[in-house]
């Protein structure tokens, strides 16, 4: 795994570095050498986050986790991600390596909760500018607002983050 590691209002030293290469490289027995990740290790105030993103034949794993120390927040990064991928062993196991899932690594996992789709919403998409679908999303008290891009004529999806601010997510071909 290729593994790409920045900070912000903070240095790395080469023992962290070495930390997240050894816990990291746990996860090569799923993804084997094409998958890539990001690492981002924020420093704010007393706290210390850190953000993994695993990027592998279209697959996307994404955890964050603030803590104290640094080393405290990647262990929860580690251990968050390695919960998503055995929730979704099932899903997962026919696009990625199915070497992976030996018997001794399916009894220690657990059978994930099935999805199902209790409601099915429709409704028309018109083309607006982002900050309309933000003003829309707020005034429908929603989290997540779906639109067609004025601009872009691709369709959009704006969202309120944790921290307060606005994301939006517009589609890109592989």
């Amino acid at each position: 795994m290729k593994i790409n590691i920045t900070a912000r209002n903070t240095g790395i030293k080469d023992s962290f570095r070495a930390r997240v290469e050894k816990k990291l490289s746990k996860f090569d027995k799923f993804f084997g050498d094409s998958a890539q990740s990001q690492v981002t290790v924020i420093h704010s105030g007393d706290h210390e986050t850190v953000e993994v993103t695993i990027k592998s034949e279209g697959l996307f794993f994404r955890a964050e986790r603030t803590a104290d120390e640094r080393e405290d927040a990647l262990e929860a990064v580690v251990d968050s991600l390695f919960r998503q991928i055995v929730k979704n062993k099932n899903k997962l196991e026919k696009r990625m390596k199915s070497a992976s899932f030996t018997p001794e690594f399916i009894e220690e996992m657990y059978e994930p909760d099935e999805y199902k789709v209790v409601k099915t919403k429709r409704f028309p998409v018109k083309p607006m500018e982002v900050e309309e679908a933000i003003l829309q999303m707020n005034m429908l008290d929603h989290e997540f607002f779906v639109f067609r891009n004025a601009a872009s004529g691709e369709i959009n999806v704006v969202y309120k983050r944790h921290d307060g601010n606005y994301a939006l997510i517009e589609p890109e071909a592989e």
